[in-house]
């Protein structure tokens, strides 16, 4: 019977000890392990953060270097620049697409920037327009697409119809390039 209450009173101490260790010890532990850990994340949020800018910084820096015109006068900002419609022909071989006309349009000037108009006009399909307008996403340049009309064909004949390709349309492109100036 000693023995029994003996063991009775060991098994009470043990678990006494047991609750006494989890609720004034144990319960402060995970509470600060997850503020650890969330305050861990949150600082890998920003570190992640700061190096995508880091990044964009970079290609907006590029981006403002190819653009940047010393004066309305400069050869960036001239009429017709012809390093800029070198690479609109150039592209559009490579894509293959049949370029009809190329109208450089009335420059127009502002106190920061310079906008550059021009209207193309080219017989491509659908799947190439897309590649075309990608392409012009990706340029150094900063040119804007300002609208772009598609003539789908469908008033030609059938004799007409036969004789070209059914997936290639006229279309009239206008897009503008944009110099930025430098503020003296």
């Amino acid at each position: 019977m000693k023995r029994n209450l003996i063991m009775l009173l060991m098994l009470v101490l043990f678990g006494g000890s047991a609750w006494g260790y989890y609720n004034w010890i144990y319960s402060d532990y995970p509470s600060k392990i997850r503020q650890l850990d969330r305050t861990l994340q949150l600082r890998d949020e920003k570190l992640i953060s700061a190096q995508i800018i880091h990044q964009q910084l970079d290609l907006v820096s590029n981006l403002i270097e190819k653009n940047l015109a010393l004066s309305k006068s400069d050869s960036l900002a001239e009429d017709a620049s012809l390093p800029f419609l070198e690479y609109i022909t150039g592209f559009l071989d490579e894509l293959e697409i049949k370029l009809t006309k190329l109208e450089p349009g009335k420059k127009s000037a502002r106190l920061d920037y310079v906008r550059t108009p021009y209207t193309l006009t080219i017989e491509a399909s659908y799947e190439k327009l897309g590649k075309f307008i990608n392409q012009l996403e990706k340029s150094e340049r900063l040119i804007t697409v300002e609208q772009f009309e598609i003539d789908n064909a469908v008033r030609k004949s059938g004799s007409q119809a036969e004789k070209t390709d059914l997936s290639a349309h006229e279309l009239v492109i206008k897009i503008s390039t944009l110099t930025l100036i430098k503020q003296r």
